[in-house]
């Protein structure tokens, strides 16, 4: 657990993403579609996570109505992590959120599970929302996706994974689980996110099942409050 803190690169660098053929840590992937790639393990002497992970970025046109064929062909799979080592590797030369421009999304799934409502791992959860203000994301998303690979929200299986959201005029981390009917555990999840980013007691936290997301076509409204 403390492995995935104490091993943070000294400069993790602004720098833009990797192109696909110079992975240097991890599993990269060009079909949008197929996440069936080969086996990453961890190397000799590195740190294995519980789970690998895969790295994946969406960006469409706001004006444009989203449905799910369109949403499939916007995300785009960067490459997947099976150590400490390889996730700082692949981080470090990734754009900060902050620096991303237009309607465009980061997300950390657990290898095999694709970031869509209608996944076999998602369909029956939902997601905890919270809105940032504008320059507060890229140390959120850090914090964030330190907390998911260092288990710290000690709910079993339940995670699936954390996507930052870019918007014009906020920010939208959100956590998605596979349980949404479960309360125990959507409570911990909940009650861990305000530890690990040190929200302030008055933070509005929002939870919205996929079923809901599905049926109103939307991931952000019509949303559950939580205090």
């Amino acid at each position: 657990q403390c492995c995935v803190c104490s091993l943070k690169e000294e400069d993790c660098g602004e720098q833009e993403m990797k192109n696909s053929n110079e992975s240097d840590g991890g599993s990269v992937n060009n079909n949008n579609n197929n996440i069936r790639h080969k086996m990453v393990s961890p190397g000799a002497g590195e740190h294995p996570l519980q789970y690998n992970y895969t790295f994946w970025y969406s960006r469409r046109t706001p004006s444009r109505p989203a449905n799910t064929q369109s949403y499939e062909q916007n995300i785009r799979q960067m490459g997947t992590v099976a150590s400490v080592e390889q996730f700082w590797k692949f981080y470090s030369h990734l754009v900060r959120p902050g620096d991303l421009t237009g309607h465009s999304d980061f997300h950390l799934f657990k290898e095999g599970i694709k970031p869509m409502w209608e996944d076999e791992a998602n369909k029956n959860g939902g997601k905890w929302i919270i809105r940032l203000r504008k320059g507060l994301a890229s140390r959120f998303w850090e914090n964030i996706i330190l907390a998911m690979l260092g288990e710290q929200f000690m709910v079993g299986e339940e995670i699936c994974g954390v996507v930052v959201s870019i918007r014009f005029q906020e920010d939208i981390l959100s956590i998605w689980n596979k349980t949404a009917n479960d309360q125990v555990t959507t409570s911990r999840i909940r009650d861990t996110l305000r530890r690990v980013l040190n929200l302030p007691p008055n933070t509005i936290m929002e939870y919205k099942t996929h079923n809901d997301s599905l049926k109103d076509n939307s991931s952000f409204r019509n949303t559950k409050i939580a205090l």
